[in-house]
């Protein structure tokens, strides 16, 4: 019985303080929840964001809550926010906002849901970046090792290597075909070891071309560098000249000597063989440019020269010649390229030339040691189209038996 009692006691004890913390709990809500339990809506899941050029895009999954009525995006320390409102399906809706007119640089992002209550979600926060100006400014086209034109007329264009993660993505080529049909043609960049063949390519014309760059993988924009032109080396000789090779045909002859035909110009100072009527030809290796000063024969500012066809178009040239020479020292044979197309300049103006090269001359200079064949070549840059002459000029001395001669078995004009 007494046993009874006390467990009676302690039952009536507990009660108590059970009702005692009841009432406390209810002070404590009554004080911070007056208007009854705070209610928060479902949060947008699966919250990204996706980087553009001073933009991005917000994308995120609602889930959950079909109350949900609307979304805030805030950035800037709460100073922007876009409203968006929302409605409902019975599965799983998605969340997609462009947000323009951002600066460059990292930018946090906050996103609360609300419901047709008014009630707020908890906060899902995220960063992002934003690319602009500065990130454009940093970007330059891909480089190219290599544009040269191939036998069988098309351009090979062999790439620079890049980094993997340079976030170059391609290359936009526009350029002329050989029936001058324009082409636009779009390269999906790899990294390494990337050629591109351009089919049937203009002779002696540029490419244009521009790369285009994501700042990462899963970038909304893409950046492009400006446009610029790329030069295809080849061979433009037949182009512009003409009687370039072996067996070049011949105006005059007279069983050895001769003179070269059209549209070859020898001047009368290059006629240095039967009393002034050939000279610049020989019949030698099937037909050769060559003057010789045998039996004291001598070449004083001797000229050869043709006129280009047509204007060149402005750009870098590369003029090649075989040639072999046994040319005293105190002689000089140059190769040279003039504007215009009334001939080259002789000895004394040689540096009114765009470009020469020199065989053999008093102080070597440019030359080469006698009793050798080469081939040789200069440059020459035009900023304007122009008519170019380009030929041979010589002042040989005759001295004697056996004198000096020089033979050019090719002339080549490239276009870098």
């Amino acid at each position: 019985m007494k046993h009874y009692k006390i467990a009676s006691y302690f039952l009536l004890v507990l009660a108590a303080f059970v009702m005692g913390a009841c009432t406390k709990m209810d002070d404590y809500k009554n004080k911070y929840e007056p208007n009854g339990p705070i209610i928060y809506p479902g949060k947008l899941d699966s919250v990204q964001v996706f980087s553009g050029k001073n933009r991005v895009l917000l994308t995120g999954l609602f889930t959950s809550d079909p109350k949900i009525v609307k979304y805030t995006v805030y950035w800037n320390s709460k100073q922007d926010s876009i409203v968006t409102p929302v409605t409902r399906t019975s599965g799983v809706d998605t969340a997609r906002l462009y947000i323009p007119g951002l600066p460059e640089g990292v930018m946090t992002f906050e996103v609360r849901t609300y419901d047709n209550a008014g009630h707020i979600s908890i906060p899902v926060t995220l960063a992002g970046n934003v690319y602009g100006s500065l990130y454009q400014s940093s970007l330059i086209n891909r480089g190219i090792a290599k544009a040269e034109l191939q036998t069988d007329g098309s351009a090979l264009i062999n790439w620079a290597d890049v980094n993997a993660d340079d976030g170059l993505i391609s290359m936009e080529i526009k350029y002329t075909d050989a029936a001058n049909k324009q082409h636009d043609t779009l390269i999906t960049s790899v990294p390494t070891g990337l050629s591109t063949s351009l089919p049937k390519f203009k002779a002696g014309s540029s490419i244009s071309y521009r790369t285009a760059f994501k700042p990462n993988k899963t970038a909304i924009d893409t950046f492009y560098v400006d446009y610029q032109t790329h030069s295809v080396k080849a061979e433009v000789t037949s182009i512009y000249l003409s009687n370039t090779s072996s067996s070049f045909q011949r105006a005059t002859f007279d069983g050895r000597w001769g003179t070269l035909a059209a549209p070859w110009i020898t001047n009368a100072a290059a006629k240095n063989k039967d009393n002034g009527v050939n000279g610049g030809y020989s019949s030698d290796a099937g037909g050769v440019i060559n003057w010789e000063t045998w039996n004291n024969t001598p070449v004083v500012n001797g000229i050869i020269y043709q006129p280009t066809s047509s204007a060149l178009p402005a750009g870098d040239y590369i003029v090649t010649f075989d040639a072999y020479s046994e040319v005293q020292s105190n002689s000089s044979v140059y190769c040279i390229a003039a504007a215009g197309g009334n001939g080259l300049p002789v000895l004394a103006n040689l540096s009114t030339a765009l470009g020469y090269v020199g065989m053999y001359n008093s102080a070597n200079v440019g030359g080469t040691s006698p009793n050798s064949r080469e081939v040789r070549s200069f440059t020459f840059t035009l900023t304007t189209p122009q008519v170019v002459s380009i030929g041979f000029l010589g002042n040989i001395v005759g001295n004697g038996n056996p004198g000096s001669y020089f033979q050019v078995f090719y002339i080549k004009l490239y276009k870098n």
